[in-house]
């Protein structure tokens, strides 16, 4: 408990620095906000919730994992990562304290995107229910390329074409049934569709998603031990 602590108060501290990081944060739902007042609810025949369903997708399946990736790859450039697997630091230990702060970021934004699309009561418990699933699954794919990168440039190079394939993925499964169901195995599809349609059951969505976690936990555990030998 020490070694997450630690990790998660120095990580507290650079990413109040990074004023990169930080940003992705809150221009997602700031462009979901103006686009929805300016044109969504102008449009009779658009949804009131299509930005914030495109915008929310590409924050849980872009932004989050670019953040955590920038972060990890770092640690990897300053020989942080090396130390610590070194010291015997866990690679649950690790995630938990580098993902717990973006994590925690990610309540706020994903908050913030739930009173934007007008979700309210039960609802927004399971909105969040969703969002924060996904949130974990974007924290542990980002670990992972962050792991697999170089320096933080290659780490970028990796994560912006993932990044927006499965953050504009979603939208580009509401025009094309193949698409869909190509993209009805990943995550942020999942997220999407609850965030269309909120009173839906989420025993499908979440089931999905925390089998997309499962894989990437699995997959972070052996890339950190041999990422922490290697680098």
């Amino acid at each position: 408990m020490k070694t997450i602590n630690a990790i998660f108060v120095k990580q507290s501290k650079d990413m109040f620095r990074n004023i990169g990081v930080l940003v992705m944060f809150v221009v997602f739902p700031v462009i979901a906000l103006a686009m929805t007042n300016l044109i969504a609810v102008n449009v009779p025949d658009m949804a009131d919730d299509m930005f914030v369903s495109m915008m929310a997708a590409m924050f849980i399946g872009m932004a989050l994992m670019m953040s955590v990736s920038t972060i990890i790859s770092e640690d990897i450039e300053n020989k942080s990562l090396k130390f610590l697997t070194i010291a015997g630091v866990k690679p649950m230990s690790y995630i938990i304290g580098i993902g717990g702060v973006v994590f925690v970021a990610s309540i706020f934004t994903s908050g913030a995107f739930g009173l934007i699309g007008g979700v309210r009561g039960g609802q927004f418990i399971g909105f969040m229910t969703v969002m924060l699933s996904g949130a974990i699954a974007s924290i542990l794919l980002g670990a992972i390329i962050g792991l697999l990168a170089k320096n933080q440039q290659a780490a970028t190079g990796l994560s912006m074409p993932i990044g927006m394939a499965l953050g504009l993925g979603p939208l580009a499964a509401g025009f094309n049934e193949t698409v869909a169901r190509v993209f009805s195995i990943f995550y942020t599809q999942q997220v999407s569709l609850v965030i269309e349609n909120p009173g839906a059951s989420l025993s499908r969505p979440l089931s999905i998603i925390w089998i997309n976690v499962a894989v990437l936990a699995i997959v972070f555990a052996i890339v950190y031990s041999r990422a922490g030998k290697q680098k």
